[in-house]
């Protein structure tokens, strides 16, 4: 995972996928008390910002300083705090465990997803949930963003095997417009998933 990348791509004072909340996160704050969670690839922290706003203890991990100092300005901008670290996903470690652990549009390489994605399973508490929402194969008929190579799109039985360990509660493919700065924009097809440990 190269940060060089990410950080051309967030240098500059817009961001690049809005400052709203993804829609699949804000409905499943809707229906949960606050706790704590883990935001997984969470970039420029709209995400991470909206959940503090509702009283979660919010921790953060992107691999883009440039993601981070953006996160940490919006945060302070709104009177909130974030704990926010530079790490690669797949050498993360806690701990401590989380209410909630959430991904959106965290692709990774097949050589690692699995590994990841089993990882981040294991710091769930105990009735914790984890949130997924990223691109599917269909996207590619699309030009509202993700990634351009197949294999690193996901299917529901990709996810259905990454995260066996937990009781899978929702896994869906849609398609909707999607209006998330200039990042993501346009008609696109996601895959959402929601589990339990």
């Amino acid at each position: 995972m190269n940060s060089a990348f990410w950080d051309k791509k967030y240098d500059k004072q817009e961001f690049h996928y809005g400052l709203e909340p993804n829609r699949f996160i804000a409905l499943m704050l809707e229906s949960r008390p606050p706790g704590r969670m883990l935001l997984v690839g969470a970039g420029e922290g709209r995400n991470a910002v909206y959940a503090a706003s509702l009283g979660w203890e919010v921790h953060a991990i992107d691999i883009s300083s440039t993601a981070r100092d953006k996160a940490l300005n919006l945060a302070a901008s709104k009177g909130l705090k974030i704990q926010y670290t530079l790490e690669d996903a797949s050498k993360f470690e806690s701990d401590s465990k989380f209410d909630a652990i959430a991904l959106f549009f965290a692709h990774f390489p097949p050589e690692i997803r699995q590994s990841i994605h089993q990882k981040l399973a294991n710091y769930l508490k105990p009735v914790g949930e984890l949130w997924l929402e990223a691109f599917a194969p269909g996207q590619l008929e699309f030009t509202s963003g993700g990634p351009k190579a197949v294999e690193m799109l996901y299917k529901p039985e990709t996810l259905q095997k990454d995260f066996e360990a937990l009781q899978i509660r929702q896994l869906e493919v849609k398609r909707y417009e999607l209006n998330e700065g200039e990042g993501h924009r346009g008609l696109g097809e996601v895959i959402r998933l929601r589990a339990v440990r």
